[in-house]
């Protein structure tokens, strides 16, 4: 298919436990009131639970091969359709330098990366880590993969914002990384907001330092305390 609108597809990366698929669907439903939105799993979570077992090195490619078709086929859905993914091909890269130290996806990963997605959001590591099946390796394995994520994007020269916060801060947080990559939605947004959050606030849109989303100026303190200082 046809790659020419890259910038509906809104990418989200993370190691493991640190709230991707539930920001995912939070984000998918706010973007949905005002635009259509839809929201592609990760595949990977799927795989597993089928198989009853986590992928050997040979079938990494075909879990990076349906992620990406996947994304594809729900951007195909609709002219204007919004696409979060809940990972992308990258993620499948990165696991297999880590796990099985195997390089050989990066490169069609982050090409599709570059081709394909609008918006890439890193979610931060100040979420605690929760057991989750088979996909979970523990608490001790998030910093290196958060670090060759980092290292993978910055090696292709994409940009992307880092997402930090519980709860609603972290979807709102997300919201204006969408909103200053896409600053016509703003005013509909701010007109919808989110009904179902537990601290009944609207997306403040003029964000502070501490949710500036910038990698280039994050500093991460005292472990899950999280400041920004703008060079």
């Amino acid at each position: 298919m046809s790659l020419s609108h890259p910038s509906r597809v809104i990418a989200l990366l993370g190691a493991e436990s640190t709230g991707k698929s539930d920001l995912a669907e939070v984000l998918c439903r706010r973007l949905r009131a005002v635009q259509p939105c839809t929201a592609v799993p990760e595949y990977l979570r799927e795989w597993c639970d089928t198989q009853g077992r986590t992928p050997d090195p040979q079938e990494q490619h075909h879990i990076a091969a349906e992620q990406r078709r996947r994304i594809e086929a729900a951007l195909a859905q609709a002219p204007d359709m919004l696409v979060v993914a809940d990972t992308t091909p990258l993620m499948t890269a990165v696991y297999s330098d880590f796990v099985f130290d195997d390089r050989s996806l990066y490169a069609d990963a982050l090409r599709w990366q570059q081709q394909a997605v609008g918006l890439t959001l890193l979610t931060a590591l100040d979420l605690p880590w929760l057991p989750d099946g088979l996909q979970r390796d523990g608490p001790q394995v998030r910093e290196p993969v958060d670090a060759l994520i980092r290292g993978a994007l910055a090696s292709a020269g994409i940009a992307y914002g880092v997402v930090h916060g519980e709860g609603p801060r972290r979807v709102e947080a997300a919201l204006r990384a969408v909103v200053r990559w896409q600053p016509r939605l703003a005013a509909a947004l701010e007109a919808s907001p989110d009904e179902d959050a537990t601290s009944g606030s609207r997306v403040r849109w003029r964000s502070r330092c501490l949710d500036c989303l910038d990698p280039d100026c994050e500093r991460v303190l005292a472990g899950s305390v999280h400041r920004s200082v703008h060079r």
